[in-house]
């Protein structure tokens, strides 16, 4: 693969997310394009229908002109990796037509903030799983007790439940507050309202890329030919309405309301440069969850909050290598009843906490249930998020002179209507 990170006409910042080590897939619209599949290169989309329709890929352009990118994920990676190593090779070639034609260039090539970029795929399915130990561990210790705060299954599987994938929504969408029911500490009766307790969740999800059949299962050693890529994920939570609706069968209206996605999916193959050493799993997993090698991911993780007419204020820096249980073990446990899944299918990560104060991902663990509120630069204070936050979410993964980024994953919340 080249070393150069400046093509002829286009200076790629060493910052940029989208470096030429990326080539990430989208959906793209403006005000002549419909949709069209997308690829980034620094602040540069670049539009691969008109790259096929010009001869540069060898492929029927017509699976870049639709809504979702499901149809070319479906053709399988040895296709997709093809077109994705042919597109580093013509960004590589400072001499291509592609680069010297500027009427040709245009076409091709779109600044990003000049398009509008579109939820990548059709999601059939969405899993939210549980599976940050120091997540976990916070979380029971607030609502339980510390002695015991996993339950006694947590690790011996990847805790998961379905959530609703109606509500997902790309990059830069707002939403109202939602509201139900609550039960407050000082009532032996529910009320219904507004929540007080909106919460975010710092997630990564995966999306799936293999379709299967009912009673077929994925071992870990077969998961990652079944993972197109990955994708930064908010899911938000109202952590009151959360807490009186989860038992017996857990969250709900608490979930539901409200998901947030980043437009840009990173192949799996982009991020292999950046495989670690997990967790060390003890006690020792039954045989289909254990799996070989290295495969968490060094992937730094930023959340932040930007009040109305405000500036943005850090609130965390987490790591995707902080996951317990790994993407392949999610998958593998997924199917191991014989779960079918589609081309498509997002599986989430669950909040994504490491074992300092600062990388925790959620302000229900940040502020320690609002006991300790988070003073912004403003002077304002926040125990939660209040309407008309904005909350962004940041990943990048770096090693040497590699650098790839999935852009930005953007929500703003809106009073309850």
């Amino acid at each position: 693969m080249t070393n150069k990170n400046v093509i002829t006409c286009l200076d790629v910042s060493p910052d940029s997310d989208f470096s030429i080590y990326n080539i990430p897939f989208g959906i793209y619209s403006d005000t002549s394009i419909t949709n069209h599949a997308c690829s980034a290169i620094g602040d540069y989309i670049i539009d691969l229908y008109e790259l096929a329709n010009n001869g540069f890929l060898k492929i029927n352009k017509d699976v870049f002109n639709l809504p979702f990118l499901n149809d070319f994920i479906q053709l399988g990676k040895p296709i997709t990796n093809s077109i994705r190593l042919n597109i580093i090779d013509i960004l590589s070639d400072h001499q291509s037509e592609l680069i010297t034609n500027t009427q040709l260039f245009n076409l091709v090539f779109k600044k990003q903030n000049q398009v509008n970029l579109l939820l990548p795929v059709r999601i059939g399915d969405y899993t939210d799983f549980y599976s940050s130990i120091d997540h976990a561990q916070n979380i029971g210790t607030m609502i339980r007790d510390p002695k015991n705060a996993l339950m006694p299954n947590w690790k011996h599987l990847p805790v998961a439940y379905h959530g609703r994938a109606s509500s997902i929504c790309v990059s830069g969408h707002s939403f109202h507050r939602p509201k139900g029911q609550q039960k407050p500490a000082d009532s032996e009766l529910p009320i219904y309202g507004p929540t007080k307790l909106l919460d975010i969740e710092l997630e990564t999800a995966f999306v799936i890329g293999k379709s299967t059949q009912m009673g077929d299962s994925v071992s870990t050693d077969q998961a990652d030919d079944y993972i197109f890529g990955m994708v930064l994920f908010n899911d938000w939570s109202a952590r009151d309405i959360q807490t009186w609706e989860y038992v017996p069968l857990g969250p709900f209206l608490s979930k539901n309301f409200a998901s947030t996605i980043s437009p840009w999916i990173i192949t799996l193959e982009a991020l292999e440069p950046f495989r670690v050493k997990g967790y060390e799993q003890e006690p020792k997993l039954l045989p289909y969850l254990q799996y070989q090698g290295h495969k968490n991911i060094d992937i730094q993780l930023e959340v932040y909050l930007k009040p109305q007419n405000g500036s943005d204020n850090l609130l965390c820096s987490s790591n995707y290598k902080y996951l317990y249980y790994t993407m392949e073990q999610q998958l593998a446990h997924h199917t191991v009843n014989g779960c079918n899944i589609n081309v498509g299918d997002l599986m989430a990560s669950g909040t994504i906490s490491g074992p300092n104060p600062s990388e925790y991902g959620s302000l229900m663990e940040l502020t320690w249930r609002g006991t300790k509120p988070i003073i912004l630069n403003d002077g304002s204070e926040r125990k939660f998020v209040n309407d008309f936050d904005t909350i962004t979410l940041n990943g990048f993964c770096k090693k040497n002179n590699l650098r790839i980024g999935f852009g930005s994953c953007k929500a703003t919340v809106l009073p309850s209507n």
